[in-house]
């Protein structure tokens, strides 16, 4: 289906048989020092019903289940967090759902990239670009709205200067936090609020009309998605998350849900489920009486909506003390006496679901990747179902509960070089839809090529109202070390917990590897391009820029956890969008030039940096691109980029970019520190950038620790980025600067009036 772009104040309607949408907002930072938080409020009127139809991360799930905060994601081509509508379950008075976000520092202003896409059944359908965003820390991105029957959405672009509590106090929220919220948020555009506005006209029904403004209706506009791409999550913890007994048993109390009672089971009985084999009374917590304190204290907490973000603990594990020399801490994952490929599997599995069952961070990080909800995760391995006169048995399932609803996926595990299996994936996918679950979880080592994609096809007629996803171990091994080092747990016991399981898939034995091997056609591929008799139509180079692709987004999440940012890959949004698009262009690099490449954006670094494979010349370059400062002679400038590399080595070239010229001037940074005036000839010419590069030889074998090309590009990346770019600060360009005239008649005027 083709993406429809809208402008602001633009409508389109919906696809009738759309049963749900998900809204997409995303963005560019390039601070790495800031997130968005995407909310929903359904509306009645132009208000809300009651604080229960505020959607937002301490809130993530409407009263009646129709609308859930998904949490934030990585794609390649930035970050997004995501709304869930379900149009069937939308109450009869709701008439318009408004999909707004707030930031937790900065404005919006300072951000790039802003979007909102709407998806139906994961296909973008519609697309609105933001590049009127100033001051505000609160925006509405658009309205998703019902209209005799049909629904249909609208671009707002809208902010407000008064963040979330201001935001969400405007259209009738009672905001609970510390420090009163503002009673009246004043937007910042001269346009009257969705309180005041009158309620949408209908737009003629044309197809044209699709992107004319109708001034007529309301401010709110439309909302807008990005292509899925590698899951983060919802890095925040519900204030409204179930309460724990001192044992750890989860209560059922759900404030969020007003059928939920301090009785319920932690599960609702689910006649589509009759035939799951019931755990035993050791697999989960027990129901809690509601008289306990956990319970007692969460009653008596405030029915108003709080939005301030909860603190994040971190607590680092236990280390032993008492050691001898040669001593070694005993695993809870034991990798020993691990023989076939399918104990291996089972292990894996098993470590994974008990972990998530244990450490409730890391499974909300996994769960929102999957976009579940958030509530209590419970874990199951091996469970026996029939289907039909079979009977079928996933590696496990995964259920997460949040007042009376349920979300369940079912699991299928590969370790080691074991694929996956198109027949098994899809007599899951059949069992699933028998049994009206939501969605179908393949976990292997395979890295799907490209952001909400998976590594082998099915059958489309089967992923009707279905999403089939993929996770690799990697991205289950960077989700454990993100909530470890950089978000942190609540006890020294799910810290040392999640340190085990991070032992474990480190483990060779595990079966759960990053990504290591190009593939059989590599040794093929990489002496034809050496010898330059590659062509784009050799059959074993799309298996190459596949693999490739794969390196790259693996490349992204071992930065991502080392570094506590979201890393993701640059594309033009063509390419983003595009699988076989992406996968012919760097057929095409590798065909013609004998190059793979790929360009990475590091929240927070002060350029782009480029990692690019040269097969004919068997060399990895990684490069970065800076800006010079925007003052200063031609020998501040460079003075001022050698005291920000005392650490880069000596080999890294450093090119120089003049303006209004096309030519440069190049030397090794151990020249430039020797005599820098070799790069800057004419003293009188403008230096605009500097790009610092640095050549290493690049490993020739398909894969292994030693020579193999994998850890030659992954040391060379590292190795760059720690000693050139993480030292290097933008340019801070100086505030405006008043003349000395004017400051000095102000400061007499002001001597007077301090006289008078």
């Amino acid at each position: 289906m083709e993406v429809r772009k809208i402008s602001k104040g633009a409508n389109i309607e919906l696809p009738a048989e759309a049963g749900g949408l998900q809204i997409v907002v995303g963005w560019l930072d390039s601070s790495g020092d800031r997130a968005i938080d995407a909310s929903a409020l359904l509306l009645a009127g132009g208000k809300v019903r009651s604080d229960a139809d505020f959607v937002f991360y301490n809130q993530p799930t409407s009263a009646e289940g129709s609308v859930r905060h998904l949490g934030a994601s990585v794609t390649e081509n930035g970050v997004e967090e995501r709304i869930a509508i379900d149009f069937e379950s939308v109450p009869e008075d709701v008439d318009a759902i408004v999909i707004a976000a707030s930031l937790d520092r900065g404005s919006f202003g300072d951000l790039s990239g802003l979007h909102l896409v709407a998806l139906d059944d994961g296909a973008p359908i519609v697309r609105y670009d933001i590049t009127d965003a100033t001051v505000e820390t609160a925006f509405v991105f658009g309205e998703v709205y019902r209209r005799n029957g049909i629904w249909k959405l609208r671009a707002v672009g809208q902010g407000w200067d008064s963040g979330l509590a201001g935001l969400a106090t405007d259209f009738g929220v009672t905001i609970d936090d510390d420090s009163a919220a503002p009673q009246e948020a004043e937007p910042t555009q001269a346009e009257p609020t969705q309180a005041e506005a009158a309620p949408p006209a209908e737009e003629p029904a044309t197809a044209d009309d699709a992107t004319a403004l109708d001034e007529t209706t309301s401010v709110l506009d439309e909302p807008e998605t990005a292509d899925g791409a590698v899951s983060v999550l919802d890095e925040t913890t519900s204030v409204l998350d179930e309460p724990e007994t001192a044992d750890g048993a989860v209560s059922v109390l759900d404030e969020s849900s007003p059928d939920a009672s301090p009785g319920d089971a932690p599960f609702a009985a689910d006649p589509a489920a009759a035939d799951l084999e019931t755990p035993s009374p050791d697999a989960g917590p027990l129901p809690v009486d509601p008289g306990t304190p956990a319970v007692a204290s969460a009653t008596a907490r405030s029915k108003n909506v709080r939005t301030r973000q909860p603190k994040v603990t971190r607590v680092m594990p236990p280390v032993p003390a008492l050691a001898e020399p040669g001593w070694q801490a005993a695993r809870l994952f034991s990798v020993a006496g691990v023989g076939a490929s399918e104990e291996q599997e089972k292990r894996a599995t098993s470590a994974l679901l008990a972990t998530m069952y244990a450490v409730r961070p890391f499974a909300r990080g996994i769960v929102a990747r999957l976009g579940a909800p958030a509530g209590a995760v419970e874990t199951f391995a091996e469970v026996h179902f029939k289907l039909g006169e079979r009977t079928v048995i996933p590696d496990g399932a995964i259920r997460v509960a949040r007042g009376s609803r349920q979300w369940t996926a079912l699991l299928e595990v590969k370790t080691g070089t074991t694929p996956l299996r198109r027949d098994q994936v899809e007599k899951y996918l059949d069992l699933a839809r028998a049994r009206r679950y939501d969605a179908v979880v393949t976990l292997s080592n395979e890295i799907a090529p490209g952001a909400g994609e998976h590594p082998i096809d099915v059958d489309k007629r089967k992923l009707r109202s279905l999403p089939l996803l993929h996770l690799s171990w990697a991205e289950v091994l960077q989700e454990a070390r993100m909530v470890l080092t950089h978000r942190g747990v609540e006890t020294p016991m799910q810290a040392w917990i999640l340190a085990e399981f991070i032992r474990y898939l480190e483990h060779p034995r595990s079966g759960a590897s990053g990504f290591d091997d190009m593939g059989p056609s590599w040794a093929t591929v990489r002496d034809a391009a050496f010898a330059r008799t590659l062509r784009p139509g050799d059959r074993k180079v799309p298996a190459i820029a596949d693999a490739w692709l794969q390196l790259v987004r693996y490349l992204c999440l071992h930065l991502t956890a080392e570094l506590g940012v979201t890393v993701t890959n640059t594309l033009p949004r063509k390419l983003a969008l595009d699988p076989a698009a992406r996968r012919a262009a760097v057929v095409s690099r590798l065909a013609v030039d004998g190059v793979l490449e790929a360009t990475l954006r590091i929240p927070g670094a002060a350029g782009l940096v480029t990692v690019a494979a040269d097969l004919q010349v068997r060399q990895i370059r990684v490069s970065t691109q800076v800006a010079a400062p925007g003052e200063g002679s031609a020998q501040r400038r460079v003075s001022w980029l050698l005291r920000q590399l005392d650490k880069a080595p000596g080999e890294v070239s450093v090119e120089v970019g003049f303006a209004g010229r096309s030519d440069t001037t190049c030397e090794r940074l151990s020249d430039v520190r020797a005599k820098n005036a070799t790069l800057i000839a004419d003293r009188a010419l403008d230096i605009t950038t500097f790009k610092l590069s640095r050549s290493t030889p690049m490993g020739a074998r398909r894969s292994g620790l030693k020579g193999a090309f994998v850890p030659s590009v992954l040391t060379a990346l590292e190795v760059f980025y720690g000693t050139v770019v993480q030292g290097i600060k933008p340019w801070p360009a100086p505030a405006p600067q008043l003349s000395d005239e004017t400051v000095s008649e102000a400061a007499a005027l002001d001597d007077e009036e301090a006289v008078s």
